[in-house]
């Protein structure tokens, strides 16, 4: 069985006069019965609650403040799922709802529950369909957060392919909409390669500015774990059973040959840092080279404030991130054992190898 993510986005199920938000679903939903009928998995991550409510709302423009996006997405959620829920239930297959926040997949508890939420579901044959709770949470209603959404939810399902439809049919070396020459992009092949493209992103020489970068962080993620990411034109929805047969998008994210477990990925993905802890430099070296734990014998300073058992940086003495990692120590408890340490005294564990991640893993 292939397990598959599929994010659509807000701007492919938005409909236009040609054809509603229903038909369109109804054709994404129609390629993903194919899917199941073959025997495949597949979880669907969904954009538009937003768009949907400001429609049922007759607002004609995406509201500014917090309160009136949350109430529009409240509105808009009922009837996104009633859209998914009417098309598969017309190809023989039931959808389940599952609202969650960045700090959902935040905490290793609530990660994990979600992990086997969705593998249960999708063991007995059920459709997951994902969304941001944009009601509650005023982070996730960032455009383009989904995309980070759906690579951590197909980490968390250890999918075999990460599906992003959007509304370009791959990525280009700028956007082509404005440039006639700009190149496209049909295989990133290694971590490399994409790095320099999302610094290429990050520095505003890239195309698409919030859409393109997240894109890229969406392919960072789930290719560090061992997935194929596709970058898709959806605005064909038929395109879609291509790809569930096992076509190629326009871009294709190859894999990390050597992937993240579950954990790690975790760690270096999911996980806010609440604060920073700095280094000396044979400390940095000790966790780099020899997979050593850090303890508060190489511990210069932090910064943040933090309890333990949450998550920080590590920082080198060059102010470089080189890990994330899990604290068992509070930062004031670091703060006053750092002015209390003497070369007599036992040097406390600060955080475990087995809850440290290094950036470049």
């Amino acid at each position: 069985m292939t397990i598959w993510v599929v994010k659509i986005g807000t701007s492919l199920l938005r409909g236009d006069k040609n054809q509603s938000t229903s038909e369109i679903i109804n054709c994404y939903s129609s390629c993903i019965a194919n899917s199941k009928n073959r025997g495949d998995g597949v979880i669907i991550v969904t954009s538009g609650a937003v768009g949907l409510g400001c429609q049922r709302l007759g607002l004609r423009t995406r509201p500014d403040d917090l309160p009136s996006l949350q109430a529009a997405a409240a509105v808009g959620q009922v009837q996104l799922m009633g859209l998914y829920q009417a098309s598969m239930n017309r190809y023989g297959y039931n959808v389940a709802q599952i609202l969650l926040t960045r700090a959902d997949l935040g905490s290793r508890l609530s990660y994990h529950n979600a992990s086997m939420t969705l593998k249960k579901l999708l063991g007995q044959g059920i459709i997951p369909v994902v969304n941001e709770n944009d009601t509650l949470s005023a982070e996730e209603l960032r455009y383009g957060d989904n995309d980070t959404l759906s690579a951590l939810v197909a980490t968390a399902v250890k999918a075999d392919q990460l599906i992003l439809l959007t509304d370009v049919d791959r990525l280009y070396s700028t956007d082509p909409r404005k440039n006639a020459n700009a190149e496209p992009i049909y295989d990133v092949r290694n971590p490399r390669e994409l790095k320099s493209l999302e610094n290429f992103s990050e520095e505003g020489g890239n195309w698409g500015t919030g859409g393109i970068r997240t894109k890229l962080a969406s392919a960072r993620i789930a290719t560090a774990s061992g997935i194929t990411v596709h970058l898709a034109d959806g605005r064909k929805p038929k395109a879609l059973d291509e790809l569930l047969k096992g076509s190629r998008g326009g871009t294709v994210f190859h894999p990390h040959p050597k992937p993240l477990p579950t954990k790690k990925s975790w760690l270096a993905h999911a996980i806010k840092p609440l604060g920073s802890i700095h280094l000396d430099d044979g400390a940095s070296k000790a966790i780099q080279e020899r997979g050593a734990s850090l303890l508060l014998v190489g511990v210069l300073k932090v910064d943040g404030n933090f309890s333990a058992n949450q998550p920080v940086r590590i920082i080198n003495s060059q102010s470089i991130e080189i890990a994330r990692g899990i604290s068992s120590l509070s930062s004031e408890f670091i703060k006053r054992a750092l002015k209390a340490c003497t070369s007599s005294t036992p040097s406390p564990l600060v955080i475990h190898r087995d809850v440290l991640v290094l950036i470049e893993e």
